[in-house]
């Protein structure tokens, strides 16, 4: 079956402060693998909105499908009926690597000697153009922008008798950020980085056949087929789920571990377990640790939905300051709306939040968020906030000041356009409109995540990278021109 190629519309959403980046999803065994698949990507649509296709397999041949949008605009029964088979890969984009067209849309599927093959990926892969070019000095041919394709390349020119043995070494030449799911005609492989940068779970389903095997950027995806979580995929590791049950191997040594740790600040959902850990855990742990590193007398504890919620709890309990929902999000904003000729004053924050004008009026708040990044969204909630009657309006961030893009898989902004790269927290007050701004500390922020053994990745805190080509690339772009 083709790849589909219908575009749907797509409109970035204004409310967003850092684009998700993807989520991956495979499932081995399963008679219904494609619409476990489906549900997984459902759990996972967070990750990415931009686009999301899935891949099944027999055992014989591989069937692509994938459009621009949202999951559920994608995958009609129609769809998923001529996905067949007991095995499947799934993947939802927001593109970190490549534009943003249905050419960059995964899996990637290819035919080659090894049979046909498709891949997803979650990341960012940071010698992708070093090895493309090598890879089209040597006569391949690529369609898309996406550094995921490099991987294809490389599993397809191996002269590696399998494909296990293939992947393998193709693995061996990437550097920077990879969680893969691979699938070939009768088996699925899945792979993580080195260093562990994104998040890859393992579950299992007890079928009366026999089990099924499934893996996923995030636990919340298990939670909604009935799949108990089993543990990570580890760093350096690859595991294969086939007619010969599931083994394990490391492909390389594992490297110090650079665990992100905005997955437990911002990106993954507060039901999952990440990396081993409760999101939800930690940052309720960080909410209480910021009360108690920065706190202010208020009245009410407000968070800035969603992500700032669990923070928020943390904040409240310690402080002793009453929780209260504030403000309200619409959830059920469509991807495309037409703001009206007439300007309406930050139209697209109040189109995504209405505040509760009982609980703000007259009263001194402390909103709670996740993190701050260029802070014109922070301006116009804190706008919005004293509009409704605050008297006084205290911003807490639940993470440290966002100084240095990251190169592993999030698409954060330049470090021109990060407001704290470039400005000190008093004129980052100033420009937001609040009366005090805070943030946790890194030093709290490990402690919330229980990093005692330095496991977490904090680049974008401190702009000191875990990889060396990420360093020496970002200090030579540093230097001035000569």
């Amino acid at each position: 079956m083709p790849d589909c190629t219908r575009e749907l519309p797509y409109t970035t959403d204004p409310f967003d402060k850092f684009k998700e980046e993807c989520g991956v999803f495979a499932v081995y065994g399963h008679p219904e693998a494609a619409n476990l698949t489906h549900l997984g990507l459902h759990a996972l649509q967070h990750r990415g909105q931009e686009s999301a296709g899935i891949s099944s397999s027999d055992g014989k041949t591989v069937d692509t499908f994938k459009s621009m949008g949202h999951v559920a605009d994608i995958f009609t029964a129609g769809v998923l009926s001529r996905l067949r088979g007991h095995m499947a890969i799934g993947h939802t984009r927001y593109s970190t690597a490549g534009d943003t067209v249905l050419n960059n849309a995964q899996p990637f599927s290819v035919a080659c000697a090894k049979g046909r093959i498709a891949v997803a990926h979650n990341g960012n892969i940071t010698n992708a153009m070093e090895l493309r070019n090598e890879l089209e000095a040597h006569g391949s041919i690529f369609q898309a922008s996406s550094d995921t394709e490099v991987v294809l390349h490389l599993v397809a020119r191996s002269h590696q008798r399998t494909l296990a043995d293939a992947l393998r070494q193709a693995l061996q030449v990437l550097e920077g950020a990879f969680s893969l799911v691979f699938l070939a005609g009768d088996r699925v492989i899945v792979a993580r980085d080195p260093h562990g940068f994104r998040p890859l779970a393992i579950g299992r389903m007890n079928l009366a056949q026999g089990p099924a095997y499934v893996f996923a950027s995030e636990t919340c995806a298990f939670d909604l087929i009935d799949a108990h979580y089993v543990g990570e995929v580890e760093p350096g590791e690859m595991v294969i789920a086939g007619p010969e049950g599931l083994t394990r191997e490391f492909f390389t040594l594992p490297l110090n571990r650079a665990q992100c740790v905005f997955e437990h600040v911002y990106f993954s959902r507060p039901d999952s377990t990440v990396f081993g850990s409760s999101v939800h855990q930690s940052r309720e742990m960080m909410g209480r640790l910021l009360a108690a590193e920065m706190p202010v007398e208020a009245d009410v504890v407000v968070p800035i939905p969603d992500s700032g919620v669990a923070a928020a709890l943390g904040y409240a309990h310690a402080s002793g300051i009453p929780f209260r929902h504030g403000l309200i999000r619409n959830h059920y904003v469509g991807r495309t709306f037409i703001e009206p000729s007439q300007a309406i004053r930050d139209f697209g924050v109040r189109l995504k939040l209405n505040p509760v004008r009982g609980i703000l009026q007259g009263k001194s708040v402390v909103l709670v968020d996740d993190s701050l990044v260029r802070g014109t969204t922070s301006q116009k909630i804190v706008r919005m906030v004293r509009s409704a009657g605050a008297r006084e309006v205290h911003l807490r961030i639940s993470c440290p000041p966002t100084i240095s893009p990251c190169f592993y898989g999030v698409d954060t902004p330049t470090k021109r356009e990060l407001i704290a790269a470039n400005q000190s927290i008093e004129e980052i007050r100033q420009f937001i409109g609040c009366d005090t701004l805070a943030y946790l500390s890194l030093e709290k922020l490990s402690e919330a995540v229980n990093d005692g053994d330095k496991r977490y990745c904090y680049a974008c805190y401190t702009g000191q990278y875990p990889t060396e080509l990420v360093n020496i690339e970002t200090l030579m772009a540093s230097r001035p021109n000569r």
